[in-house]
């Protein structure tokens, strides 16, 4: 699936959405609740308009579309069937050591706050709001920038 998604977005499963274009700065939601993913592309949209949102309902989808196309941000939800999001962030930390990640949750729990920080996650709690996501966000961007010259 992943390679054909690579040409041929429609081989993604149903769950996964592409949105805008595939230029410039692409962030993946992942999150099982549909409304949690509506309500986060909306904030990224409003606070940084040109980047291309992408939505996955789980760790598989995700790691699916990590294996289809280039994403340089990740917003993940921790509560998740299957892998959780604070999973998914440590494998990703182990492919792509520089990455942006934040895992937002509403279990504001003192050690799941110490392993995001072990993966060098940036802890968001929920529910997500501009406020909350504004300096993860404009991080992300500062550190993309940086990056890329």
């Amino acid at each position: 699936m992943a390679c054909r998604a690579l040409h041929d977005p429609s081989a993604l499963p149903d769950s996964i959405s592409l949105k805008g274009t595939m230029m410039g700065t692409t962030v993946l939601i992942v999150d099982d609740s549909k409304l949690a993913r509506i309500v986060v592309g909306k904030t990224v949209a409003a606070l940084q308009p040109d980047w291309t949102r992408i939505e996955a309902s789980n760790a598989d989808e995700a790691l699916a579309i990590f294996d289809a196309q280039t994403v340089d941000v990740a917003l993940l939800d921790f509560n998740m069937p299957g892998r959780n999001g604070l999973e998914l962030a440590e494998i990703l930390r182990d492919r792509f050591p520089d990455m942006p990640i934040a895992l937002a949750t509403a279990n504001v729990q003192d050690e799941i706050i110490a392993r995001a920080r072990a993966a060098n996650a940036t802890f968001i709690s929920k529910p997500v709001s501009e406020d909350g996501l504004r300096g993860f966000l404009s991080g992300a961007a500062l550190k993309l920038r940086s990056a890329r010259k």
